[in-house]
């Protein structure tokens, strides 16, 4: 969807001449148009090239001059469209860990969904961009259990791959289920679990865990007067389940009710759209009965309602 010829990409360099030269330069305004369907339409390996190429032509970076040029929640997007991925969930952690009450959430998407190589490219990148460990930042703005969890999630090394020991599963999922009988949600062994086992394996756990006790881990861990932590282990289960159903509730609590949570929205469609995108629309329709991109054209407006649509693979 966003692939092009080697020919029509050669000639995107031109477009990006004509768009930040031809109008930004010379003080005839932004081509926003022309900014959307230039990128919009790249892959992460070509963006990276066009921003190179660009640094090389104007010798200044494009996302600061794109910044410099946008505004709002178009420039948001874009802007985190345009970064590395690795580099982008960095910026989303930092943003996350620096609110005034930690978006706990965000992290726990990050370290939950990616796989272990990306995870060590994003704090790679984090390190680089804000010159201390994504660990600090946490111990930093968290404290208790909270700050127990996401810095395991963000520390350990997930196991990766598809095969599944059995006897393991029944042994941790008897763990699990002691542990929740006896409300001690900050077991060491909750976290333990999951911060390293690797989602087909802690998939087998889950899926034991309700054979067994004939209810979800997440349900558990979210019964009456359930507290911050609990709720977000229920996050972490969900996004080590089934992160589709994770993403499409993230959407679906941005898009409906009062007002539109624009950052929300943003983080999902831009960080999804070359993975499974395609997987949570479904996913979205079937829960909601309405097709995704309706959803977004009808609760967005101008240029973002545009760009989003463009990552949605609809046009305007």
């Amino acid at each position: 969807m966003r692939h092009s010829s080697p020919t029509f990409f050669h000639n995107s360099y031109i477009c990006m001449n004509l768009c930040f030269v031809g109008y930004s330069y010379i003080g005839w305004g932004t081509d926003e148009k022309a900014i959307i369907c230039l990128l919009g339409h790249r892959n992460a390996t070509q963006r990276k090239e066009i921003r190179v190429v660009y640094e090389q032509l104007y010798q200044e970076d494009i996302i600061k001059r794109l910044e410099s040029e946008l505004s709002g929640d178009f420039e948001r997007a874009v802007y985190r469209w345009t970064l590395d991925p690795a580099d982008c969930d960095a910026v989303l952690a930092n943003l996350a860990i620096k609110k005034p009450e930690c978006n706990y959430n965000v992290i726990i998407e990050i370290f939950s969904v990616r796989c272990p190589e990306e995870l060590l490219a994003v704090t790679k990148a984090y390190q680089l961009r804000y010159k201390c460990s994504l660990e600090e930042d946490l111990a930093q703005h968290t404290n208790g259990d909270i700050r127990k969890l996401l810095v395991a999630l963000v520390t350990a090394y997930r196991c990766d791959g598809n095969e599944i020991n059995v006897k393991l599963a029944n042994s941790e999922a008897n763990i699990l289920q002691d542990a929740i009988k006896d409300e001690c949600f900050n077991h060491e062994e909750i976290i333990r679990i999951l911060s390293t086992r690797s989602k087909t394996q802690f998939m087998a756990t889950f899926n034991k865990y309700r054979d067994d006790h004939g209810n979800s881990i997440s349900k558990n861990f979210l019964e009456d007067g359930a507290n911050d932590f609990q709720k977000a282990l229920h996050t972490a289960v969900r996004c080590l389940n089934d992160h589709k159903k994770c993403f499409e509730k993230v959407l679906r609590k941005a898009i409906i009710g009062t007002g539109t949570n624009e950052d929300a929205l943003t983080r999902v469609i831009v960080t999804r759209a070359e993975k499974d995108l395609n997987d949570i629309m479904e996913v979205y329709y079937k829960k909601n009965s309405v097709p995704l991109e309706q959803a977004v054209a009808q609760d967005t407006s101008g240029d973002y309602k545009t760009f989003l649509l463009t990552l949605l693979g609809k046009k305007d």
